[in-house]
């Protein structure tokens, strides 16, 4: 699978930033810590042994996801970017047109999202609504409470 995955520069750091502490330091922790386990004896019921190992694999697999989104990284610089169109990397102002509450979220990769954090996945229903409509305009979404309506207050790049 070659598909390009976009991502704001600041989540391609984060990922680079966890894909280094994982092999710098993690790696270096579990084996030592195999390496301790492998000391006390009898493997086959040393729990330290198989919860370092465990733990070994699993970090392994991490390090193998993140080289390949790393590898596969579309870098959009969101500075860069204007208009008045919602787009990958736009920041946006709503509000649910039924309790008046406002909400802002970035719209970002998917790797990237953080729904609390106010980082929306650029394929979550609600991102896919707004792509391409303008400020003062309204969108409806399917959600699982029911359909929701938003207007769009405002759209920046930052």
């Amino acid at each position: 699978m070659t598909d390009k995955v976009p991502m704001t520069a600041q989540g391609y750091q984060r990922l680079e930033e966890e894909l280094k502490h994982l092999k710098n330091v993690e790696r270096h922790a579990i084996i030592k810590a195999i390496a301790e386990a492998r000391e006390h004896g009898d493997l086959s019921e040393n729990a330290e042994y198989h919860a370092a190992r465990e733990r070994q694999s699993f970090v392994e697999g991490r390090i193998q996801d993140l080289e390949d989104k790393v590898g596969r990284a579309e870098v959009i610089d969101v500075s860069k970017l204007t208009g008045n169109a919602v787009k990958f990397g736009a920041t946006v102002t709503l509000v649910d047109e039924d309790t008046e509450e406002e909400v802002t979220y970035q719209i970002v990769g998917d790797e990237e999202s953080d729904i609390k954090g106010g980082f929306l996945s650029i394929s979550s229903p609600l991102a896919r609504a707004l792509i391409g409509k303008e400020k003062g305009e309204s969108v409806e979404v399917n959600t699982p409470k029911g359909t929701k309506s938003y207007e769009i207050l405002k759209v920046v790049f930052k």
